[in-house]
């Protein structure tokens, strides 16, 4: 496995908060310019303040992920700016997904899918575009454990991060000829405001920055895969090689997000 170049500009989507947050933290230091993107501008400038503090150059940014228009035209400006060497497409959501009557909500799950995997998809192929110019880069696409096998209490988030997780896997090989590094982060539970409102135990809650750490230890070692912790994935690839019937049995009794 190639060692992968430090990256000197970074940008980071979904970074007001949680596990994005986190990473632009963890990359914060002179001579690094971090491009953030976040929903929230008060608190996206909060982290951008305390990476300044660190020494890094730092630009904000608010827009939707959804915009497939807005984000292409914030990779190029950026990109304009200082050469692009890592992208972190992080930005997504999750949300209670029964409507009425225990019924599917097709508001909720089109909004997770909307951000979850067209948000990734708006992100990813302008960065590896201007990447590819260059002959060179790299792009973390953060999924998650729970793309390895669909939950029923989470039927539409497991399946954006599965899709998520199977289009970076397929991207790898094929960008890598172009000089580019794709790796596919696939989180456990890490304590996020997202993770707050989950009310049913989380087994190895670990907390973001030591997640932020993990996975830019993985990004450094240019993996193509970033699954932790291996406790939990380990159990995950396990569920998801059981005979469905078994799973389904195992999974049925879990409650919803």
């Amino acid at each position: 496995m190639t060692a992968s170049p430090t990256p000197r500009h970074i940008a980071i989507t979904g970074a007001s908060s949680g596990l994005g947050a986190a990473l632009a933290l963890e990359y914060a230091r002179p001579g690094i310019r971090l491009s953030l993107h976040g929903r929230d501008t008060d608190r996206t400038e909060a982290v951008a303040a305390a990476a300044r503090s660190r020494g890094a150059e730092v630009d904000v940014a608010r827009f939707d992920v959804t915009d497939a228009d807005a984000v292409a035209a914030w990779v190029t400006a950026i990109g304009a700016g200082a050469p692009l060497d890592l992208m972190i497409a992080n930005a997504g959501i999750s949300g209670n997904e029964t409507g009425s009557g225990g019924a599917v909500s097709a508001e909720v799950t089109r909004a997770i899918f909307a951000v979850n995997v067209d948000g990734v998809v708006n992100t990813v192929l302008p960065a590896a575009e201007l990447m590819l110019g260059r002959g060179r880069g790299a792009i973390a696409i953060v999924a998650s454990l729970a793309g390895y096998r669909g939950q029923p209490g989470a039927p539409a988030y497991a399946a954006s991060k599965a899709a998520v997780k199977a289009w970076g896997e397929g991207l790898r090989p094929r960008l890598a000829h172009g000089g580019l590094r794709v790796s596919v982060v696939c989180p456990g539970f890490v304590r996020t405001p997202m993770t707050a409102r989950n009310r049913f135990p989380m087994p190895f809650l670990m907390d973001a920055d030591r997640a932020a750490r993990i996975i830019r230890r993985g990004l450094d070692r240019n993996r193509a895969r970033i699954a932790f912790p291996w406790q939990l994935a380990a159990l995950c690839w396990l569920l998801a090689a059981l005979p469905a019937a078994w799973a389904d049995r195992l999974l049925g009794g879990l409650p919803g997000k």
